[in-house]
């Protein structure tokens, strides 16, 4: 008997081949690819304690951004504030994807709360001119470069989804889509009839 843990993407069933990250194209003006599996984790935890917050620093080279709606980047991973002592820890690329024991490791000792996400949620990205536009058609939120800029984030819903919308570039024609895993099939499938 294996004891083996095989994880899948909640978009397999829109994927072109078997383990292959969904990647698809509308009439050159938007591209939507998949990021498989990254590494997420919700932390929990009280951001006057310069203690923590140092330990967090220490152990992830992580500075939790305080600012409502704000991102900061580490070594390995980002913070995307979600509420006055709640983060999203987001793995950069080839980074870590045990965020949670990672963080558990860097604040033992202290009060936090941390708890794994990455099997929880479906991470996309947009890139393309006609990325706002997609996103707008089931999104209310104003995504002009010039009001949610790089470096922000936003909780809002995409139709009846609850998404977390982050700007990948200054222009807007860049951005990433955090949505849970058992709204990440329909709220893709409603992104790419938006696309068209």
């Amino acid at each position: 008997m294996s004891s083996e843990i095989q994880q899948q993407s909640p978009l397999v069933g829109l994927q072109a081949g078997e383990g292959r990250p969904l990647q698809h194209r509308a009439a050159g003006r938007v591209l939507l690819n998949e990021q498989p599996l990254v590494g997420l984790a919700n932390l929990r935890l009280d951001p006057g304690s310069d203690a923590v917050r140092d330990a967090l620093r220490a152990g992830l080279g992580l500075e939790l951004p305080l600012a409502p709606n704000t991102v900061s980047r580490g070594r390995d991973a980002m913070a995307l504030w979600l509420g006055p002592d709640e983060w999203l820890l987001r793995a950069l690329p080839d980074g870590p994807v045990d965020l949670a024991a990672r963080v558990e490791s860097a604040l033992a000792g202290h009060w936090f709360a941390v708890t794994d996400q990455t099997s929880g949620y479906s991470v996309v990205q947009l890139h393309g001119p006609g990325t706002r536009d997609a996103l707008n058609a089931g999104c209310p939120l104003d995504l002009h470069p010039g009001v949610l800029t790089l470096g922000q984030c936003a909780q809002s819903h995409f139709f009846k989804a609850s998404v977390l919308l982050r700007p990948l570039d200054e222009q807007g024609d860049g951005w990433e889509l955090i949505v849970r895993r058992s709204f990440a099939d329909a709220t893709v499938r409603l992104l790419m009839d938006a696309m068209q």
